[in-house]
């Protein structure tokens, strides 16, 4: 697979995945309806004003969303700017690229079309600890960011003396 589509694919796979699971949630669930799937999980519908943990959820909507916005179109750019840096045969930070890219431009759909995000997966155990609820774009944010945190800590070995010479 060539490394442009590895990071297209990513960014169009989580922009998909998650659109389509917060458009079926909020068709099926009333805000606020939750369903137990396995012990310490659970399909929860609710919409969050802030950023993960609903940091800044207080905060007024007049400069809440455009910071948002552009919180969103920085993290594109700065993941389409790194791209252009990342070598050919490094398809995990294609990857990871990727669904970073997707992941924010999922929520910023969300933030444009409703002012708020959907999130549905909630973890941990009701009246001990649950995180907070979040969606399949902050999960691939999470995962682009923890593959760059990966590769940053084990880089790809030098390319073998022929394959420079090819180059």
């Amino acid at each position: 697979m060539s490394p442009d589509l590895l990071f297209v694919g990513a960014l169009l796979a989580s922009l998909l995945l998650d659109l389509a699971t917060k458009a079926l949630v909020q068709s099926r669930f009333f805000l606020g309806e939750s369903l137990p799937l396995l012990p310490g999980v659970a399909l929860t519908y609710v919409r969050n004003t802030g950023a993960a943990f609903s940091l800044l959820a207080g905060a007024p909507a007049g400069w809440r969303r455009p910071f948002f916005y552009g919180v969103a179109a920085v993290a594109c750019l700065a993941a389409v700017w790194m791209l252009r840096g990342v070598e050919r045969r490094d398809r995990l930070s294609r990857l990871a690229l990727g669904l970073i890219v997707g992941g924010a431009l999922g929520n910023f759909i969300d933030r444009f079309r409703l002012g708020e995000v959907v999130d549905f997966v909630e973890v941990g155990v009701r009246g001990v600890y649950t995180w907070p609820v979040f969606n399949v774009a902050h999960s691939a944010v999470c995962v682009g960011v923890g593959l760059l945190v990966w590769r940053a800590l084990r880089p790809l070995p030098a390319p073998a003396a022929a394959e420079r010479e090819a180059r």
